[in-house]
């Protein structure tokens, strides 16, 4: 990498579990790709100023702000990485696409439609005057779903008929695990359907090419109060949802999101049913995907251990059969923001399509609130 390389200033707000891992990829990234762009981490922010010095020794920033809105007015800020609650992404957002600042997202985009309209209108306003802004759904630079979206891409399942796809997971299994933001309404905008099913909604229609048109959505909540420290708190959010769907080219898919499901710890599992062919992926076996394309008394799915330097991503790392972890999806995902950002164009997925996505869970939120009642997702303008 030559010395001479340009720079980009990063400016990121939080530093709990995905502050954690994005500065690991802002880290990381420019030591295996070859990026245009070198980051460069300028400053953290965070509202306790000893927490956030901590966080910037132990993850590498140079400097550390405890006001968001004085992090953006920093010329030393190009990009500002948002690893906030829900409930600041819109604002905070919004600010920095206003200041000239590129922006990185973390997922669901916000708590709501409108929120999520108003940070993609303001993206669009700021790409004319060559600012980019991407949503961070991670799973699609896991190379195992890279590879199945080209596998759809150039028709090898031919027609798609089935979608069928779960994220799983038990951390609030005991009723009394205590009380987090996750839980309430105002911090996370919902429970596991935007925590978790914001993610299989975009992996099914990263993979599969297409939009959801409809759904039939069910939630519920199972414990309705959690320990905190006054005492018990009340639930606000869902704990599960689970609904159907049609896909725009006619296609069905079911969904579920849980974080009570015992035992599965991380399983965001996906299956692609076609005329030709079908596919399934795990991310508890995150470097492997199965594909059946067969016929005969024999048939079945076979194991492809996406590890091959000719598979998305991987070539950069080591060498083929060495496995990939959760942290190289988020480094896969900078390299593709600054590759974007250099070359001018639109990284991916952009705040468009996180609002595709947030129709998608409000239309299953509005379902669910009329006993399954079939709901069209409203089309982005």
């Amino acid at each position: 990498m030559s010395t001479a390389r340009e720079t980009l200033g990063i400016g990121m707000v939080g530093h709990a579990f995905m502050g954690a891992v994005h500065s690991h990829a802002w880290r990381s990234v420019h030591r295996f790709f070859d990026p245009a762009l070198v980051p460069r981490l300028a400053v953290l922010g965070g509202r306790d100023e000893t927490r956030a010095k901590a966080a910037a020794q132990r993850f590498g920033w140079a400097d550390v702000e405890t006001d968001w809105r004085a992090l953006i007015a920093r010329d030393d800020v190009d990009l500002v990485d948002i690893c906030t609650p829900g409930d600041s992404h819109a604002e905070i957002a919004i600010a920095a696409l206003e200041a000239g600042k590129h922006v990185l997202c973390e997922k669901p985009l916000a708590n709501s439609v409108a929120e999520a309209e108003a940070m993609a209108e303001a993206a669009r306003r700021a790409r004319e005057r060559g600012v980019r802004a991407m949503v961070a759904f991670n799973y699609r630079r896991v190379p195992a779903l890279a590879h199945a979206r080209n596998l759809v891409a150039r028709g090898a399942l031919g027609e798609i008929r089935h979608v069928r796809s779960v994220y799983l997971q038990d951390w609030l299994s005991d009723a009394q695990a205590p009380m987090t933001w996750r839980l309430k309404r105002e911090h996370a905008g919902s429970g596991a359907l935007g925590d978790l099913g914001a993610h299989i909604v975009d992996a099914a229609q990263f993979v599969t090419g297409e939009h959801i048109t409809g759904v039939s959505g069910l939630t519920n909540t199972f414990v309705r109060q959690r320990p905190s420290g006054s005492g018990r708190d009340e639930v606000t959010v869902d704990d599960c949802a689970l609904f159907l769907a049609r896909l725009s080219s006619g296609a069905v898919a079911s969904f579920e999101a849980t974080r009570y499901a015992l035992g599965r710890k991380n399983a965001m599992r996906l299956e692609v049913n076609g005329s030709k062919a079908s596919l399934a992926f795990d991310f508890e076996s995150m470097n492997e995907l199965q594909f059946y394309d067969g016929e005969g008394t024999e048939a079945g799915f076979r194991r492809i251990l996406v590890t091959e330097p000719e598979h998305p991503y991987v070539g950069v790392w080591w060498p083929p059969g060495h496995l990939l972890g959760y942290e190289h999806t988020f480094t896969h995902e900078v390299a593709d923001l600054l590759d974007a950002i250099a070359a001018g164009t639109d990284p991916q997925p952009g705040f468009d399509d996180g609002l595709r996505v947030q129709r998608v869970l409000d239309a299953v939120e509005r379902s669910a609130a009329e006993e399954a009642r079939w709901t069209a997702v409203e089309e982005s303008r």
